[in-house]
């Protein structure tokens, strides 16, 4: 007889009040975590996955939140049962951490800056299991071992920021263990990192599950992470489960049009495609065409055309150093109009750093750039504000790269005013809206301000306001990585099509190598500042010469995970 479930949740519903209106995030939903089982929970933001986490742990502010019905029924390995929804804070306050613990997706703002990484576990110890300071310094050393961190004494006393952002993942999965909990929750806990560093952070937790007989409740929006990860899937949509099964039935025959499109959103690996799907094409239509494979000798001719004109960006030994660190070395290649340049590698690698110095941001320490022929790194002040309008570049963080204060039409607006374009405000207000349109956002967002907006619409306006200067190359600089697959989707495909539009040439840097792969046509493969590989990029993918590259390829989630089954 299998034993009941250590946690069973039943028709839980939860809901925020904002200006007097009630909108419901979780409806009615229903499911089971079983000991020693990993549960995966997928949707996209704002499907109520991370609400129905929180809620568990009794987590949802109120106000605005309120758990309005639906139990939590929780089995602890003591023999334990309640409903958690009944119990009081003081009560919770023994579960959480101790028997329900929770890994969030930022772990940057998870963790206190002013106390060192060290004191943050300890207080977690402390708290649950009574040890004495020196016990508990010698549990969190011992548990920081366990997570793998490299030189345990030393980050015990290093602070948060002194950290890389797996190695701060790794400090947040020992808190969580700490206790040895029976159920984890983690929230999103590979959504920032590279590749490599997200494969190390999941064989990591699947390894603390075995040792230590942990029920893991994990939520993603990417359904290829939890490929090898997951033994059953969820499916999130508004606030509705629309799908369940194990991991082998989810991936080879998706029932609803909604996993379809997440599954169908990811850029394949073994083909080529003009455009990605989105899940709106999956949910209006029954059946989804192909969006049309691009083949072989269709790339060689494109490529050839490319290839016979004159390169727009020439990069010479160009070197950047930050006092004795060399963050880039010797970096040398073309970029020719109309081609999109792919750049990737882990944190650290450069990549950032290059994209930087080509466009003058930062001084080069050595080299040259040479855009149409012109050494832009011998150019004053007055010219290279010249040079700005036809350079420009998408930030990784959208948010962070608009003026909260200042409505996005203006922000639009105002490059255009600085390098003096359209005449008057009446025709740049008149541009804006076009690009607008042109982004996919309406006239009438002209007058939001950022806040207002979803991350993938900031992102748009990011977009719109690169292409207002009317340049002639875009960096795009992780410009996809913090957005949900489903969006990501969609933003890709609208670079692509403004690329065709405007004539445009991009250098598309990212940590993601399916995505660099859907874009590039030539490929960039950096490692410790120096440039690892370079060739075409179906090339690099199908026969890479660096066993840095094969390392990187291997460490992609869900590789080549298609959709072939539609009915």
């Amino acid at each position: 007889m299998k034993s009941p479930p250590i946690l069973e949740i039943r028709d839980l519903s939860v809901g925020f009040t904002t200006n007097r209106r009630e909108q419901t995030v979780v409806d009615q939903i229903s499911f089971n975590l079983h000991a020693s089982e990993t549960l995966a929970v997928v949707g996209e933001s704002g499907s109520g996955k991370t609400v129905s986490a929180l809620a568990v742990l009794k987590l949802i502010p109120s106000p605005p939140g309120n758990i309005s019905s639906g139990e939590i029924i929780f089995r602890n390995r003591e023999g334990m049962v309640a409903d958690l929804l009944q119990l009081d804070e003081r009560a919770m306050q023994k579960i959480r951490g101790r028997s329900i613990s929770m890994i969030f997706q930022e772990p940057m703002t998870s963790l206190n800056p002013v106390f060192t990484c060290g004191d943050q576990v300890m207080e977690s110890v402390r708290v649950h299991l009574e040890y004495t300071k020196k016990e508990a310094r010698d549990k969190v050393l011992e548990l920081f071992g366990e997570v793998l961190l490299p030189r345990p004494a030393d980050v015990f006393k290093s602070y948060p920021h002194q950290l890389s952002g797996g190695q701060k993942q790794r400090v947040m999965i020992a808190m969580a263990i700490s206790c040895n909990p029976d159920i984890l929750i983690a929230d999103e806990p590979t959504t920032a990192l590279d590749v490599t560093v997200q494969k190390t952070i999941l064989e990591l937790m699947k390894n603390l599950q075995v040792s230590r007989s942990m029920s893991i409740l994990f939520i993603t929006h990417d359904l290829g992470i939890v490929a090898g990860f997951a033994d059953r899937v969820l499916v999130m949509n508004k606030g509705k489960i629309v799908e369940e099964g194990s991991v082998g039935d989810i991936f080879r025959t998706p029932k609803h049009p909604y996993t379809r499109g997440l599954l169908a959103c990811r850029p394949p690996l073994d083909v080529r495609l003009n455009r990605l799907s989105t899940i709106e094409k999956f949910l209006e239509q029954e059946r989804v065409e192909s969006e049309g494979i691009v083949t072989p000798d269709q790339r060689k001719n494109r490529h050839e055309r490319l290839y016979a004109l004159e390169p727009i960006l020439k990069v010479e030994k160009l070197s950047k150093r930050f006092g004795a660190f060399t963050a880039l070395a010797d970096a040398s290649f073309l970029v020719y109009p109309g081609e999109t340049l792919g750049i990737v590698g882990e944190s650290g690698s450069g990549k950032t750093t290059l994209a930087r110095v080509v466009l003058e941001l930062i001084p080069a320490t050595a080299g040259r750039i040479l855009y149409h022929e012109e050494d832009i790194t011998q150019l004053g002040a007055r010219n290279l504000k010249r040079l700005r309008k036809d350079l420009q570049i998408i930030f990784q963080d959208p948010y962070s790269s608009l003026n909260p204060r200042i409505a996005i039409g203006m922000a639009i607006l105002e490059p255009m005013k600085v390098h003096g374009l359209h005449q008057n405000d009446t025709k740049r207000k008149a541009r804006v809206l076009e690009l607008l349109q042109k982004v996919g956002l309406n006239p009438d967002h002209y007058y939001r301000y950022p806040h207002e907006f979803s991350g993938g619409q900031r992102q748009r306006v990011c977009i719109a306001r690169a292409l207002a200067v009317e340049p002639r190359l875009i960096i795009c600089d992780e410009s996809v990585s913090a957005l949900d697959v489903s969006i990501q989707a969609q933003v890709l495909n609208l670079l692509n099509d403004l690329k065709r539009d405007f004539g445009l040439t991009y250098i598309f840097i990212s940590h993601d190598l399916s995505v660099v792969k859907f874009m590039s046509d030539r490929l960039i493969v950096m490692k410790n500042g120096s440039i690892e590989e370079m060739g075409e990029a179906d090339e690099v993918y199908a026969n890479p010469k660096s066993e840095y590259t094969r390392m990187l390829l291997e460490a992609i989630p869900g590789s080549g995970l298609r959709i072939t089954n539609y009915d």
